[in-house]
């Protein structure tokens, strides 16, 4: 048995999308997607938009590209990494999981590049 990790999922969110909604959701999705094999594998999957969309939301915006966002998006994903045990980045260009991951690896939070790698993972 291992130490049930929190592990933040970083990957494109907004990378490519013009903001269009739908891009975002499929984008989310493809986050998503890492959370069952990570939390088969015995640990615990956290995805910043999970936490700062509903902030977003509560602070008066609508979506990632209103003004408000600047102060929220990143800064959710930086608070969460003080409580993360692990990133999971995935493929595809992310300005903000570039800056996940160089925030994890300043902390000695280990960085993996492929669920394959995660401590315990099952197929």
């Amino acid at each position: 048995m291992h130490t049930p990790l929190l592990i933040l999922i970083a990957g494109p969110y907004r990378s490519g999308t013009g903001d269009d909604p739908e891009l975002l959701a499929a984008n989310l999705r493809r986050l998503e997607e890492a959370a069952w094999p990570i939390f088969r594998s015995g640990h615990l999957p956290m995805i910043g938009e999970w936490v700062a969309l509903p902030v977003l939301r509560g602070a008066g915006g609508t979506s990632p590209a209103d003004p408000v966002a600047e102060g929220i998006m990143y800064p959710t994903a930086e608070r969460l990494l003080a409580h993360c045990d692990a990133v999971l980045r995935l493929p595809g260009e992310s300005q903000g999981a570039d800056q996940d991951v160089a925030i994890a690896r300043q902390r000695g939070i280990p960085v993996y590049h492929r669920i394959e790698e995660i401590p315990g993972y099952a197929a």
